[in-house]
């Protein structure tokens, strides 16, 4: 982004056309803090106006054009100087020419595609964004306008329940089952875990979200892993036959939706990882993949039919608009 100085005789600003009526969402930024932004979907129409302000009126601008981009762009932290494009599309607002006095430009980017979720992570970020310049010989003059995207899914049609034993021979045999696989954003984990066999003395129990991000290719593979809620299961010794339900509400927690190898830049992943902790301060870990996802209960809200469409071809189902409306009979039940 070019900031303004005293030396530039312009400035812009990039206004979208329903600013006043759109929707926003809380997005992370780098510094760990969370910002507003305007809410965009996959298949939505991106429009809105350019405004070019002379500061000094009557003095003339020469420029080599003005242009608007709408960006989807991948930067890698430990790679900052190479920003991988995922989608760039541009629009030619004015030819060579000058300015007299302060001008607005309309812009539309119809039906863009906005494949991924938008994403801020310890080693990675994934951002979309309108650039509006105005291109002159020696120094552009440019604004940028960061939007937020959020991918949405429908009801998945399999959604296996889980079951996972640990076990130390003669010692400990305990099984433990979540009600199912994949939950959305604002789900509920419901499980059970039952005391088979106990021979040594537990103390100490819980059950862990761990994110799991991993970045680069090849001998170049970074993965930060964060503890994202620590759920206490049991404080105290368990007897044979015992059995302990779970009820671990996700709507509390940061949570995105899962993300597998995002334009084979990255992939975040989330894990069940149940802990036990003995007297003797010795740990035993099981560990187990989950799949999040983001629910599509705004399509009867505030989504336009357009960006209901692209969620279903995001999702690659057949099941079109019948399983958007099941989804919402089953959220307002």
């Amino acid at each position: 982004m070019s900031f303004f100085s005293f030396g530039q005789s312009a400035e812009i600003d990039v206004v979208l056309n329903d600013a006043e009526t759109r929707k926003k969402a809380e997005h992370k930024t780098e510094d760990g803090k969370k910002d507003k932004y305007f809410l965009f979907y996959d298949g939505e129409t991106v429009s809105g106006k350019v405004n070019v302000t002379l500061k000094n009126p009557g003095k003339r601008l020469e420029h080599q054009g003005i242009k608007i981009e709408f960006v989807g762009q991948i930067e890698l932290y430990y790679d900052r100087g190479n920003h991988h494009e995922f989608v760039s599309l541009v629009k030619d607002l004015a030819r060579p020419g000058e300015i007299t006095q302060s001008q607005t430009f309309d812009f539309e980017f119809t039906h863009v595609e906005k494949p991924y979720e938008s994403y801020t992570g310890q080693n990675v970020k994934l951002r979309y964004f309108l650039r509006a310049t105005v291109i002159r010989r020696l120094n552009d003059i440019s604004k940028e306008l960061d939007i937020v995207v959020h991918t949405l899914s429908t009801y998945p049609e399999l959604n296996s329940s889980i079951k996972m034993e640990v076990g130390i021979e003669d010692c400990l045999h305990i099984e433990f089952e979540y009600n199912k696989s994949k939950y959305h954003l604002k789900d509920v984990i419901v499980g059970k875990i039952y005391f088979l066999l106990v021979r040594i003395k537990i103390k100490h129990m819980e059950i862990d979200i761990i994110k799991r991000e991993t970045t680069g290719t090849g001998p170049s593979v970074y993965h930060e892993n964060d503890t994202i809620a620590k759920y206490e299961i049991m404080d105290g010794a368990p007897v044979r036959g015992e059995s302990i339900p779970i009820r671990l509400f996700l709507a509390g927690y940061d949570l995105t939706p899962t993300m597998r190898d995002i334009n084979k830049k990255f992939s975040v992943r989330y894990y069940l990882n149940l802990v036990l902790i003995d007297e003797e301060e010795r740990r035993y870990f099981k560990q187990q993949e989950i799949t999040l996802w983001r629910k599509g209960d705004v399509v009867r809200k505030s989504m336009s039919h357009q960006a209901a469409i692209a969620s279903q071809r995001f999702e690659g189902s057949a099941a079109s608009e019948s399983a958007l409306e099941q989804a919402a009979k089953e959220e307002s039940g």
